[in-house]
């Protein structure tokens, strides 16, 4: 089996916010600690299931970004792009109603509306 890597402009765009969401997945599963630094997010102190659950959506991630970059299948490039459409759709309401950094919640809506758009329009036909 040969790695397909797409000749479309559009479908291009779309693997590339797979090959993205793959490798946030990869550092969020095998470096929880660093991202939850990045993400400003602390551990209680002798609770360490919150590693467990980083890696577990880390896992999700990776595992969501590998099969639609080996499937390479408009529907999943809609189901990628649909998610996180909901993903920054939580992040708008969380910017909302919660009391966190301002700046740093709207760079990462900017993120991932990319992210959302790119396979999103090109599941659609649009690019």
């Amino acid at each position: 089996m040969e790695l397909y890597f797409p000749t479309e402009f559009g479908e291009r765009l779309a693997y590339c916010s797979a090959a993205v969401t793959a490798l946030i997945g990869l550092f969020l599963m095998f470096a929880p600690g660093y991202t939850y630094r990045i993400l400003k997010l602390q551990v209680k102190e002798g609770r360490s299931d919150a590693y467990g659950e980083a890696r577990s959506a880390g896992g999700f991630m990776l595992g969501f970004g590998l099969m639609a970059i080996l499937l390479a299948q408009p529907m999943i490039y809609l189901a990628l792009g649909a998610s996180f459409g909901v993903a920054a759709f939580g992040r708008i309401l969380a910017l909302m109603s919660d009391r966190g950094s301002v700046i740093f919640s709207l760079l990462l809506l900017v993120v991932q509306a990319i992210l959302a758009a790119l396979p999103f329009l090109y599941g659609l036909g649009y690019i």
